[in-house]
């Protein structure tokens, strides 16, 4: 019997602007079988168990995607300019990355005659160049898109609407539309949500050290944590690696996740809607900069050079056991896992949990921030020529479609814009784990910077590290953030 599973219901719920919750396992205990049942139970998991073994693939004998030939679809032939995040050091770890590629090779092979020229930058050189390029209107004829973007390209006529392109695709009817808020401006969507879905905060931590340190779990309180660490400062262990040394980090990987603690769901949907009935200077979002403050400048639960050395960095210490455990994205956790695999006893003591209850949190849950920061999008510009135009919307619609889905979904456990239906009987534990924990088990909630302007977020990031140095104050970080989104609104 194959399990088989829809990926991306729960996730579709983190995108909605209701942003309502994905539900985990009731809280009661079912009543007891009787033993016949439980004769028969025992029974149908036995011959579950074998049939699942007898079909189970090992995930590195997943097929690579394959792309039809349509070249006698596509008039085109010529040149493509293609500008991505997914090098090949990241695919190595990534599963997203490495399916994104995989598409894309699949692609250039079935259409011999478009030439696609890849200019593959990693993520933080990509944020920058991309923005440059916009600014200078000098787009990529296909490229991806953060979600913070969205509004303003749109407006300034950079990006391309692509709703009827969506609408009418072949593959419509198994595209996740929720997924699409973050790339939607005034009814129209600009970009196919692409890579993969999933959380950009995971913690992961060695259960064998922290069962020395006393804890059968990680802790589920900052408290407990501040206290464990008194014990691994004494070993020379540093608690928690976490990487904010792209500025990023600490917006994407701790505070769109930890800020809902203090704030409740609702108060972003109306931070999104713009309707004036939700600000950054609001008591409950400065109190989760306090507290944020507290943690990383008033302690020493978190690597001392956490602020300057990067979330790949700090993922290291966590592999090389110099630290107890690690904040980082979805990403991080299939790269420490794969790394880990020459480490069985080390991957095997590898468990996953929820960012823990902070002092005085009003609305706290087990949450985890959950979406595609990024979409596939096309220059406006290259609607001047139809032909190409078809074969760009081809691309973007390969590598959005179905054949990505299925691959990551079958190998990484991940989802994609297509809700596509897999078979996970050859997915490794830790995958099953972190689809468990991203999907299923825990409540998801928007991040930050998927949403809103570039400029909203290049006020709060640095400032973040600021506040977190001691150079600034909550009160100031958040007023100069809510200048910068009135700003953004005004525009």
């Amino acid at each position: 019997m194959k399990l088989r599973k829809v990926l991306a219901i729960c996730l579709a719920s983190a995108m909605t602007v209701s942003l309502a919750a994905c539900g985990g396992a009731a809280q009661s205990e079912p009543a007891a079988p009787a033993p016949a049942e439980e004769e028969a139970e025992e029974a149908e998991e036995t011959e579950e168990k074998e049939e699942a073994e007898e079909e189970s693939v090992p995930a590195e004998e997943v097929e690579a995607p394959t792309a039809e030939s349509s070249d006698s679809d596509l008039a085109y032939k010529g040149e493509i300019n293609f500008m991505h995040y997914s090098t090949s050091e990241e695919a190595e770890g990534n599963g997203s990355s490495d399916g994104f590629r995989s598409c894309i090779g699949a692609w250039e092979e079935a259409h011999p005659d478009i030439t696609l020229n890849q200019d593959v930058l990693a993520n933080a050189d990509y944020k920058t160049q991309i923005a440059t390029k916009a600014a200078a209107d000098d787009l990529p004829d296909v490229f991806l898109l953060q979600g913070m973007n969205t509004a303003n390209w749109a407006k300034q006529g950079l990006i391309m609407d692509l709703t009827d392109v969506i609408k009418n695709s072949p593959d419509a009817d198994g595209y996740n539309m929720d997924l699409l808020v973050p790339f939607t401006s005034e009814g129209k969507y600009y970009a196919m949500p692409a890579v993969s879905g999933g959380t950009c905060t995971v913690v992961m931590y060695d259960s064998a050290m922290w069962k020395e340190a006393g804890y059968d779990s990680f802790p589920t309180t900052w408290e407990e944590v501040k206290k464990a660490s008194e014990y691994f400062n004494e070993q020379g262990i540093d608690t928690i690696a976490f990487g904010n040394g792209g500025q990023w980090q600490m917006n994407s990987c701790f505070l769109s996740c930890f800020g809902y603690q203090y704030t409740g769901t609702e108060w972003f949907d109306h931070i999104i809607a713009g309707d004036g009935q939700a600000s950054f200077t609001d008591p409950e979002f400065v109190a989760a900069l306090d507290q944020t403050k507290a943690l990383f400048a008033d302690t020493e639960i978190f690597n001392s050079d956490f602020n300057s050395v990067t979330n790949e960095d700090a993922r290291e210490y966590f592999i090389a056991g110099d630290a107890a455990a690690f904040i980082g994205g979805n990403w991080d956790y299939s790269y420490v896992a794969e790394t880990l695999k020459e480490d069985p006893e080390k991957l095997e003591a590898m468990k996953i949990a929820v960012l823990p209850e902070g002092a005085e949190a009003t609305h706290f849950e087990n949450m985890q921030n959950n979406g595609f920061g990024y979409g596939l999008a096309i220059n406006s510009k290259v609607a001047e020529d139809p032909d190409k135009l078809a074969a760009c919307i081809d691309l973007i619609e390969y590598l959005a479609g179905p054949d990505f889905a299925v691959y990551v979904g079958s190998k990484y456990g991940l989802g994609g814009f297509y809700k596509a239906d897999f078979d996970t009987s050859g997915l490794n534990s830790w995958d099953v784990d972190l689809y468990n924990y991203s999907y299923v088990d825990n409540k998801a909630v928007a991040i930050y910077d998927s949403f809103l302007g570039g400029d909203v977020w290049n006020t709060l990031n640095p400032g973040l590290q600021d506040l977190t140095s001691g150079k600034t104050d909550s009160e100031s970080l958040a007023e100069a953030t809510q200048e910068a989104y009135e700003a953004f609104l005004a525009q």
